[in-house]
């Protein structure tokens, strides 16, 4: 590692991609606090998995889609930083708590819209802007969008359309939170095998396949792909990249 050690909040880093993460900045020598929403033991594993590396690490309860609750979440982050690293703030920001809809637009009822919106637009904007005390001068912010943002599928208008919304707030966070020298960019990932969607794209092997043959690297992703990626985006080094979305797809759709 050739930075200081961070310590990295990720929402969303019981499983999938923020589990790969937690495991990236592990192993590049980074602490992790995660929240996970009802998966405490998922949430367990992962710690467990970063202590195992030499890292610290801790798990809080969150819903996202709760505005309500963040109050009470800051409290825990700054109670949390202060026992378990001695310090009162933390260096990065990962955004990546979310679910899927695979819906036709004319079958998509208002309450997924809303369901979907709160935990992937509202969420990041009002998480980060609770958090921005706590988080220091010169960090790193990283939103999660999707490839869906950029091509499109059927079924997955309001999905799309809630990363699009990201993307953008990303570059506008971007402007505003450039006089605290505070980075924020959105990765974009393409198919990545996990349980999201229901693990369509890991355990169908048609699905699979579909994905494979639009893949310019002519595979599905794997969480570990992604995990790299974002280990690095949240990392100083890259600390002149700011308002943009990267994709990590392995070159699907294009």
């Amino acid at each position: 590692m050739s930075h200081p050690k961070q310590v990295v909040l990720i929402t969303g880093g019981s499983r999938g991609l923020g589990r790969a993460a937690a495991l990236a900045l592990a192993d590049q020598g980074d602490d992790v606090i995660i929240t996970y929403r009802d998966q405490a033991g998922a949430a367990r594993s992962v710690v467990e998995a970063v202590q195992a590396q030499g890292g610290q690490a801790a798990s809080l309860q969150l819903d996202v889609a709760d505005v309500g609750s963040y109050e009470a979440f800051v409290t825990a982050v700054r109670e949390r930083l202060q026992q378990q690293w001695n310090r009162t703030d933390f260096d990065a920001l990962l955004n990546n708590a979310g679910h899927s809809l695979n819906r036709p637009f004319e079958q998509t009822t208002e309450a997924a819209f809303d369901a979907l919106m709160a935990v992937h637009v509202k969420g990041p904007f009002f998480l980060t802007q609770a958090l921005l005390p706590q988080l220091r001068d010169g960090g790193r912010i990283l939103n999660v969008s999707s490839a869906l943002a950029r091509f499109c599928l059927p079924g997955h208008t309001a999905y799309g359309a809630a990363k699009g919304a990201v993307e953008v707030m990303t570059r506008y966070m971007a402007k505003e939170l450039a006089p605290r020298g505070l980075s924020v960019n959105a990765i974009a990932p393409g198919a990545t095998e996990t349980d999201f969607g229901g693990g369509a794209v890991r355990d169908n092997p048609e699905i699979n396949a579909q994905v494979a043959a639009n893949t310019a690297l002519g595979r599905a992703g794997r969480p570990e792909d992604l995990g790299v990626v974002m280990a690095q985006l949240l990392s100083p080094e890259s600390r002149w990249v700011t308002g943009e979305c990267i994709e990590a797809s392995g070159g699907m759709m294009i």
